[in-house]
């Protein structure tokens, strides 16, 4: 059996993303790009159980995964979804005063991540995640 197309390609993909993202977010490095994207991640998952995550990142390339799962304390309990506002505040917060995610954060991460994903199987996930997963990625 030969390795699937989605690991062979894996850091190429995600270069090829964080690019993207980076002009969404009007970053000037996909250094920035990442932190963002690490903070965008973060905050979704936070309102995941750890079997709801792996749901979410099955839906994802490889590398976007491990970021999403990536240093999870799975002994923190779901926090509840809330208004975008106060999602992209939190976002915002990740990593205190070295954060340089725009309000609009978490639209712009959403709007690359859909078209890096494939969308059919986006969706199945987000079908099965809790209400608010959903808004969360919509752009």
């Amino acid at each position: 059996m030969t390795v699937p197309s989605a690991f062979v390609h894996a850091s190429r993909d995600l270069e090829r993303f964080l690019l993207d993202a980076r002009d969404e977010l009007g970053h000037a490095t996909t250094h920035q790009t990442w932190q963002s994207v690490l903070a965008v991640l973060v905050t979704f998952r936070a309102r995941l159980t750890p079997a709801e995550g792996l749901v979410f990142a099955d839906a994802l390339p490889p590398l976007l995964a491990a970021m999403l799962l990536q240093d999870w304390d799975l002994g923190q309990p779901p926090k509840p979804f809330a208004e975008r506002a106060a999602l992209a505040r939190e976002a915002m917060a990740f990593r205190g005063d070295h954060s340089i995610l725009p309000e609009s954060g978490i639209a712009d991460v959403a709007r690359a991540l859909r078209r890096h994903v494939e969308p059919q199987a986006f969706e199945r996930a987000l079908a099965k995640l809790p209400a608010g997963a959903r808004e969360f990625w919509a752009i």
